[in-house]
């Protein structure tokens, strides 16, 4: 079991230092900025990167609500739910706090919202709470449709972590405005502990919306798309 949480800690580590720490130390750097493109590729190769890297090992998940509803789905064990979510949680606390040292390096540097997430005057686009909710939930829905199904039995192994790195690339092109994006609520708590704005105050929400999210993709996974596919539990 130490192996595969270790492999969740790192994961969840590399996911928020490299997502995050693209937004924080290159997205708005002047004349040579990667832009919200940018932090979207990197979101999506994190993921990518480290699903190849330990997903052997713990199944990649770096994400509480993948770990949700892979349970949900019938690809994971309820039992190993709570360990999960605490590897993933400090992992994620970890990159945070590495993350805010390199960028307190810089003397003209302030944390402001360190690429946390929010509604209302935390949203990038000013966005209302209800349209955060529905964004958050039902992107998560879908990066759990195409999770469960990139893993199945019924298509070619091997490829998964591509379609996931991608589909988590295009989550983030479209709701960086909306949420700044989380669908992942290690990601979230890992950046709000540190940011200077009302992050803590509505982190409620992006543990609420993609858990929520998960468990309705990986129902309709399970119960209507594939219903003759074997539950093995690939995941622990």
């Amino acid at each position: 079991m130490i192996r595969k949480l270790s492999a969740e800690f790192f994961g969840t580590f590399w996911l928020v230092f490299g997502g995050c720490g693209s937004a924080v130390l290159a997205a708005g750097f002047p004349e040579l900025g990667i832009g919200f493109v940018g932090v979207s590729l990197a979101f999506g190769l994190t993921v990518l990167t480290m699903a190849y890297a330990v997903g052997g090992i713990s199944g990649g998940h770096f994400n509480p609500a993948v770990s949700l509803g892979l349970a949900v789905g019938g690809r994971f064990a309820w039992r190993e739910l709570a360990p999960y979510w605490f590897a993933q949680v400090v992992g994620a606390a970890a990159a945070g706090l590495v993350l805010f040292f390199i960028a307190s390096g810089n003397p003209d540097w302030s944390a402001g919202g360190f690429a946390s997430n929010g509604y209302g005057a935390l949203s990038p686009g000013g966005y209302s709470m209800p349209a955060v909710l529905v964004a958050e939930v039902v992107l998560t829905a879908f990066f759990l449709i195409v999770i469960l199904g990139s893993t199945s039995s019924m298509v070619p192994g091997g490829f998964a972590p591509i379609a996931i790195g991608l589909a988590l690339t295009l989550i983030h092109l479209i709701s960086i405005p909306v949420s700044n994006t989380s669908v992942n609520p290690a990601r979230s708590t890992g950046v709000a502990l540190f940011a200077e704005t009302g992050a803590m105050g509505q982190l409620w929400l992006f543990w609420v919306a993609p858990l929520v999210g998960a468990a309705i993709g990986a129902a309709i996974w399970r119960y209507l798309l594939a219903p003759e596919e074997s539950l093995e539990n690939i995941g622990g």
